[in-house]
């Protein structure tokens, strides 16, 4: 009998080799891939008794179980808003530590008492640096200009004038002046300071033409 011959034969693996090959077979890769994870398998548990549960109540489930069940999604929502926080409420959280370079995670309103201190001291200097990311700070908070790591004082000047585009010039200058005393030691004059200061003030009450938070 030739090889071909041979090899055209059906093979016939007795139950043990057969079992062994099925085995070996569910061991690759693409079949453990395919399986569903624990956290899978436990939602699809409570889809399924929730599905149940109220599928049941046509046939007569006791109004009493149909109450637990809703107890149960509410303390879930609850344990949630208190482990996680409302939004408005977990504002800190969600500040970054990178602002302009710098690892800093005071609020707007901390970064401008420290600079209404630094000029009241007269640092002027200090007052532009701080007065300026009080400015980002805030419009970040506001959710009005995203400021991540890396972002630059021109890109967040040329992004915030896009929700206040009167104040374009403003924000350009402000960036100059903060890269010129930040980066380039440059001492900042009392005007300086003053009119970033009321830049601040103007961008923090005025309503942005909205287009998303973006980053700079």
């Amino acid at each position: 009998m030739t090889a071909r011959a041979l090899l055209s034969v059906p093979v016939q693996p007795s139950g043990d080799q057969a079992r062994q090959w099925l085995v070996d077979e569910l061991a690759k890769a693409p079949y453990q891939q395919a399986k569903p994870t624990p956290f899978d398998l436990i939602a699809q548990a409570v889809l399924k008794w929730f599905q149940d549960l109220f599928l049941n109540s046509r046939t007569g489930t006791p109004t009493v179980l149909l109450v637990v069940a809703l107890v149960v999604v509410v303390a879930v929502v609850v344990a949630a808003v208190l482990f996680y926080g409302l939004p408005r409420f977990n504002r800190r959280s969600r500040v970054g530590a990178s602002l302009f370079g710098d690892d800093d995670r005071r609020t707007a309103d901390e970064l401008r008492a420290a600079a209404r201190a630094a000029f009241a001291g007269g640092d002027f200097s200090a007052a532009i640096v701080e007065r300026f990311r009080a400015l980002a700070r805030g419009l970040d908070e506001r959710t009005v200009v995203a400021v991540f790591p890396g972002t630059t004082a021109t890109g967040f000047s040329r992004r915030a004038a896009e929700a206040f585009p009167d104040e374009r010039e403003a924000l350009r200058a402000a960036a100059d002046v903060f890269d010129a005393v930040r980066y380039a030691g440059r001492p900042g004059t009392r005007d300086e300071a003053e009119h970033i200061a009321a830049l601040d003030d103007r961008v923090a009450t005025a309503r942005p033409r909205l287009t998303g938070a973006v980053p700079a």
